[in-house]
């Protein structure tokens, strides 16, 4: 396979900025079966608001996955209204198991291609 065709193959895959609020274990068990994932921790955006964590995951071409619903769901109407584009988001219920929302979230990212996630709004 070429440079070039890894590249897009890379880029078929939704790449993934956790928040604050999802478990840590849940970030490492998907980094460690080869998945891009990065978290608020990772990237020093610890207690920053939503508009910011919107925008840094935007910037960066990722999906963010969070618990957070009311507010992310606030987030994804402001994206549309304001024609800006965001690359997903994937809310989590919050009382699930983290083996679950890693089950969800697998099953996810096998069946949806980055470019199928951009500006949408997914409930796991």
């Amino acid at each position: 396979m070429t440079e070039r065709a890894d590249e897009e193959l890379v880029s078929l895959y939704i790449h993934l900025y956790f928040d604050e609020d999802v478990s840590a274990d849940i970030v490492g068990n998907l980094r460690t079966r080869g998945f891009d994932v990065v978290s608020a921790r990772d990237m020093e955006m610890l207690q920053k608001d939503d508009d910011e964590q919107m925008l840094y995951a935007a910037s960066q071409q990722r999906a963010v996955v969070t618990h957070n619903r009311a507010d992310f769901e606030d987030q994804h109407r402001k994206f549309l209204d304001t024609g800006m584009k965001h690359y997903g988001i994937i809310i989590a219920k919050r009382r699930r198991k983290d083996t679950e929302v890693v089950a969800k979230l697998l099953a996810l990212l096998d069946s949806v291609t980055a470019e199928e996630m951009e500006n949408q709004l997914r409930y796991i």
